[in-house]
C-alpha cells in the first residue's frame, strides 16, 4: 500500500487530529467537515470513509451526522476511551505507520538528488517501504507539530549528517528518545575527513557517495533488516 493510501496511517492521523483539538479546547468538536487536508488524505471521500469506519469500531464518537451535498458534517466529535488509549500510545511513539522518515538539510542539489534517485527507490524496491520528508506532506497545521507526528509515526528514521544540520540532529534525538530505530547517513568524503558530532560518531553511520550508490543501498538494506528484524 502506498504512503498516500495507507489506511492505517490515515486512521491514526484522524485520531491524532481529533485528540489534539479536544485536548486543546476541553470539549468535543462542535462541527467537523472538510477532513481531507486535516489528515493528509488523497480525497474527501476516503477521509470520510476512514472516520465512518472508526465510528463503527467505537474509536470515534459523534453526537450526530448531517449529510450535505458536499459530504457529511459530523457534530459533537470526540474520542472514546479506546480512542484516547490509541491517541496516548501514538504520543509515546508506539504507532508504526509503515513508512520511513528522513531528517536532512533541504536545498542541497547533490543530497536531494541522491535521496530522490537512490535512497527512496532502494527502500521501495527492496523493502516496499516509502521514505518521506516534510516536503512530501500536504497536511494542514503547524510544520513543527507535523514533523513531530511524522517522526512518532515512522517505522524508522534516517538522519543525514553531511551538513551538520542542527535540525537533523534534533530530529534524530527526538526519535531516539521515543525508541525509534535511527540510522545515520553521511556523504563519504565528509564522514572520512571530518567525521560527525562526537555524540553520534559511535552510532551506526552509512557513508554515501553518488559514485557508488549500489554499495550504499546494500548496506542500508542490511542495516534496516537487522534493526527492524525483517
Amino acid at each position: 500500500m502506498s504512503y498516500e493510501i495507507n489506511a492505517k496511517l490515515l486512521a491514526m492521523n484522524m485520531i491524532h487530529y481529533i485528540g489534539d483539538q479536544v485536548s486543546e479546547s476541553g470539549k468535543p468538536i462542535d462541527q467537523l467537515s472538510d477532513l481531507c487536508g486535516m489528515i493528509d488524505a488523497p480525497s474527501e471521500e476516503i477521509a470520510q470513509s476512514i472516520l465512518d469506519e472508526l465510528r463503527g469500531k467505537g474509536v470515534i464518537i459523534t453526537r450526530n451526522v448531517t449529510p450535505t451535498m458536499d459530504g457529511n458534517i459530523y457534530i459533537g466529535v470526540n474520542l472514546s476511551l479506546a480512542g484516547w488509549e490509541q491517541y496516548e500510545e501514538e504520543k509515546r511513539g508506539g504507532f508504526d505507520g509503515g513508512f520511513g522518515f528522513i531528517a536532512m538539510k533541504f536545498g542541497d542539489d547533490r543530497l536531494d538528488t541522491f535521496v530522490q534517485n537512490v535512497v527512496k527507490p532502494c527502500l521501495r524496491r527492496h523493502l516496499e517501504i516509502d521514505l518521506v520528508d516534510l516536503r512530501d506532506v500536504a497536511q494542514a497545521g503547524v510544520i513543527d507539530d507535523i514533523m513531530r507526528t511524522k517522526i512518532r509515526d515512522a517505522k524508522f528514521i534516517l538522519a543525514d549528517l553531511t551538513h551538520d544540520n542542527s535540525g537533523a540532529y534534533w530530529e534524530a534525538g527526538y526519535a531516539e528518545g521515543l525508541g525509534k530505530p535511527v540510522i545515520y547517513i553521511c556523504e563519504k568524503s565528509k564522514f572520512e575527513e571530518e567525521s560527525t558530532h562526537f555524540d553520534v560518531n559511535h552510532c551506526t553511520t552509512i557513508p554515501w557517495s553518488k559514485d557508488n550508490p549500489d554499495e550504499f543501498c546494500d548496506k542500508l538494506i542490511a542495516v534496516l533488516r537487522r534493526s527492524l528484524q525483517i
